[in-house]
């Protein structure tokens, strides 16, 4: 059967306002540094308005729409499930999210009264990111924005580990995930911070499953919090046990990679980081395109390290087209 989309995404809608500053202002303000902290708006507001940072431009963010957006780029055909407000905001998510050619649940003339979520990025000099979200209207998330029609149309379901702070947006990806279980879909979940491991490694593991995702994502730090272990090779014997296959990257050490037989290691090119932004959600992009169009899960590591090298030296969450389409062409005829 010939399925319509490669990846069905189900995530927190978040416009992302990138900010560079200097490396004292995360200590001035009481920001815990490369942490994702959830913030109430007024909190939120507040970090705004004393904010003398660099500001670099607005997008649609979250991080599995991040990964959505990338598998598109590449030329894959994905489909998001989200929950934006009828505010400025929100229209502004649901037309840039549309203009990188991703279907979603998104309606403009049916978008619900309330605040859409915001997350203010923060970059210091050592290219670290720290990130304070007020989530708004996405904190509702639910079943009723999951289009499960669609997802049996997809040969991939992905679920961002974010929404686990939710009952509500917990309990949509634990069916969501049942639901593509039972209808022989792929199902792929990223820990998305190593803060969403600590204060809900019980939510994460529901949202696994017993019989564990076809594939997990998750950096180093994730990966030691979520196994409670001190060393990689304890925590990967862990990770085996919550998921038939799984990827971790490693910061400029590259990434580990397990295909269900063994375990390879990717190293990466050395560069020049000034953002690490976004980064794993690309390599997780690059990743699902890559596994979904033919390449092996080496392959698809090496495209998605060779992108996040790519990404993180220059500012924002997201390459241009032009610049993915040239990565592609290395591992692809394009």
């Amino acid at each position: 059967m010939t399925k319509k989309y490669d990846v069905y995404g189900l995530g927190n809608a978040l416009v992302d306002m990138e900010f560079e500053v200097d490396g004292d202002y995360l200590k001035k303000a009481s920001i815990e540094k490369g942490l994702m902290t959830l913030v109430d708006e007024a909190r939120q507001n507040a970090i705004i308005d004393n904010l003398h940072g660099i500001h670099h431009k607005r997008s649609c963010g979250g991080s599995a729409a991040n990964s959505v957006i990338a598998v598109a780029q590449y030329g894959g055909k994905s489909f998001y499930s989200c929950k934006v407000a009828k505010d400025e905001t929100g229209i502004f998510y649901f037309k840039d999210l549309k203009s990188h050619g991703v279907d979603t649940n998104l309606q403009a003339e049916n978008l619900p009264a309330g605040t859409t979520g915001k997350c203010i990025v923060l970059i210091t000099p050592d290219a670290d990111r720290t990130m304070n979200t007020f989530l708004g209207i996405t904190s509702d998330f639910s079943a009723s924005e999951v289009h499960f029609e669609k997802i049996v149309d997809s040969k991939w379901l992905y679920i961002e580990g974010y929404l686990v702070a939710s009952p509500t947006g917990k309990a949509a990806c634990v069916e969501a995930r049942q639901y593509a279980e039972e209808n022989h879909v792929k199902t792929a979940l990223t820990f998305s911070d190593v803060n969403m491991v600590n204060f809900f490694r019980p939510g994460l593991i529901e949202m696994l499953g017993p019989k564990g995702v076809d594939l997990l994502f998750c950096n180093e730090a994730e990966a030691l919090a979520f196994s409670e272990k001190k060393t990689m090779d304890e925590a990967i014997e862990v990770l085996k046990r919550f998921a038939k296959t799984f990827a971790v990257t490693l910061g400029p050490k590259g990434a580990l990679v397990y295909d269900g037989k063994k375990e390879i290691h990717i190293v990466t090119m050395p560069v020049e980081a000034i953002d690490t932004n976004g980064a794993g959600d690309l390599f997780a992009g690059s990743f699902l395109y890559g596994i979904n169009h033919g390449l092996s899960f080496a392959d698809s590591a090496k495209l998605g390290c060779l992108a996040s090298s790519t990404l993180v030296t220059q500012f924002g969450a997201r390459l241009k087209k032009e610049q993915v389409l040239s990565l592609k062409s290395k591992y692809f005829k394009v």
